[in-house]
């Protein structure tokens, strides 16, 4: 057991070579190899349409622990089939991006492919099981969240992001999948706003797709993935993450406009300067080498520009989501 290293792997990918990790538990080697240090952005997700239905007054902490934990446990599959499809279809040789910037576990000889599929299969199992679990005690709609679920997490790697749908699908599945589906399963009821009020966080977690996106188009054009930064050139996915980050602020104060929020929510406006922190990034091409001074996450760069903005708007985006569901349920009954 090394609490260490799994405190490490939920904070960062961490950098590890064959010695190191055939001393590591099997608990350290399930989070270096699934990456667990972005299935967060997973959990925030869960947690936001646990709140949202706290908020309606039709809370459920154990549908909510059981939807959160399936998501997390399907997201955590779907990273490990990501690296084996990759792998098998010969993507993340030749010290491609995958490869540099953490531990593939196949790429770097730490996995032979019966183990990956081992640890894919009995994540996945788990994932389902919570799922089916959910469809059993909630019904309804749960079938097509499911059902949804299933096919994102076999069928994104490819073809979805070799057909500029890839950043789509993300959008769909932290937003109204993780969000909207979470709620329905949690209260039994599909609401529209709900759907909307999803869309500032999960176009967070699309900015940090897209970034990775851009920051390997050049890497991906040679192979073929036509990712949607490759279709629309690199300028051109720079200025739509920016886009989008605005368009999370936005979203969040049509919200409170048309009254579904109260004004708290506005206390995302707080993110505004690490949103500026990280605006210079994006006016020139990401640099050839690793820039001086730069963080030990090379050659994560828009990436990297993505994630800490989406770390700093979703933090407040739940603080104040949790102070507005308690305004609405205690104070303004």
């Amino acid at each position: 057991m090394n609490i260490s290293m799994w405190l490490k792997a939920l904070r960062i990918i961490p950098r590890i070579d064959k010695d190191e990790w055939n001393h590591l538990d099997i608990i350290s080697k399930w989070l270096i190899s699934t990456r667990a240090a972005v299935l967060i952005m997973t959990f925030l997700s869960a947690a936001i349409a646990g709140i949202l239905a706290f908020r309606a007054g039709k809370p459920d902490f154990w549908l909510w622990l059981l939807a959160a934990f399936g998501l997390v446990m399907a997201h955590a599959t779907n990273n490990l089939f990501n690296d084996y499809t990759d792998y098998v279809k010969g993507v993340d040789n030749d010290n491609y991006y995958r490869a540099q910037y953490g531990p593939q576990p196949l790429v770097h000889g730490l996995f032979s492919k019966r183990q990956q599929l081992t640890y894919f299969a009995v994540t996945g199992l788990i994932a389902l099981a919570a799922g089916v679990t959910l469809l059993f005690l909630r019904g309804g709609l749960t079938w097509l969240f499911l059902g949804l679920g299933v096919f994102f997490v076999l069928f994104y790697t490819w073809p979805l992001k070799f057909i500029a749908l890839g950043e789509l699908a993300v959008l769909i599945v932290w937003g109204p999948l993780m969000i909207g589906g979470g709620y329905y399963v949690i209260t039994g009821e599909w609401k529209w706003d709900v759907i909307l009020a999803s869309l500032p966080y999960a176009l967070g977690v699309t900015t940090v797709i897209f970034g990775k996106h851009i920051d390997k188009s050049k890497e991906d054009r040679i192979r073929r993935i036509y990712t949607l930064p490759v279709i629309i050139g690199e300028k051109a996915g720079r200025a739509a993450m920016m886009a989008m980050f605005v368009l999370q602020y936005l979203t969040v104060i049509y919200l409170v406009l048309t009254g579904f929020f109260t004004p708290v929510m506005l206390v995302v406006l707080l993110a505004i300067p690490t949103f500026l922190r990280v605006f210079p990034m994006f006016r020139a091409s990401k640099p050839a080498e690793k820039p001086a001074n730069y963080p030990d996450v090379w050659p994560n760069y828009f990436v990297a520009a993505g994630f800490i903005h989406n770390r700093a708007f979703g933090i407040w985006f739940l603080l104040g989501l949790i102070v507005d569901a308690a305004l609405k349920v205690w104070v303004l009954k």
